[in-house]
């Protein structure tokens, strides 16, 4: 699935702006604060660098993020390129870096499930609408 429009602009934004512009996301209404990270992955056949904006929390030094593609049949993109290869560069406001991704599972998968949800609710009807042919996948991403 191609990349939607608006998620080329809000990566060119934060690119633009070293992080100023995009960091903090209003989401699809512009009514929210969602911190929000741009996470570079490896296409897994292209090989082609692709970005992906993402709202993401924090686990420790980790930073969390779900693979919900707002709750359709089949993993976003990113995340079939992170099976793939873990490795992966992201950018936090200003600060780019390497790091390696992780799939949680088990008490932490729930765990860190709960911590998104206080970030971004609709994660929870996501989940309903996802129910039926995945598991959205929970990934901490470390800095190398």
């Amino acid at each position: 699935m191609a990349q939607p429009d608006w998620a080329k602009e809000h990566v060119q934004r934060y690119r633009k702006s070293g992080g100023a512009d995009g960091s903090v996301w209003g989401g699809f209404d512009g009514t929210g604060n969602f911190p929000c990270l741009l996470l570079t992955t490896t296409g897994r056949k292209s090989q082609l660098l692709r970005t992906t904006p993402l709202i993401y929390g924090h686990d420790g030094d980790g930073y969390i993020v779900i693979a919900s593609q707002g709750g359709r049949p089949a993993h976003p993109g990113w995340y079939l390129n992170l099976q793939e290869n873990p490795q992966v560069e992201l950018q936090v406001g200003a600060d780019i870096f390497a790091a390696t991704s992780a799939t949680a599972d088990g008490a932490s998968r729930a765990r860190l499930w709960n911590v998104m949800m206080a970030i971004y609710p609709p994660y929870d009807e996501y989940r309903e609408k996802a129910a039926a042919t995945r598991e959205i996948p929970v990934v901490v991403l470390r800095r190398d």
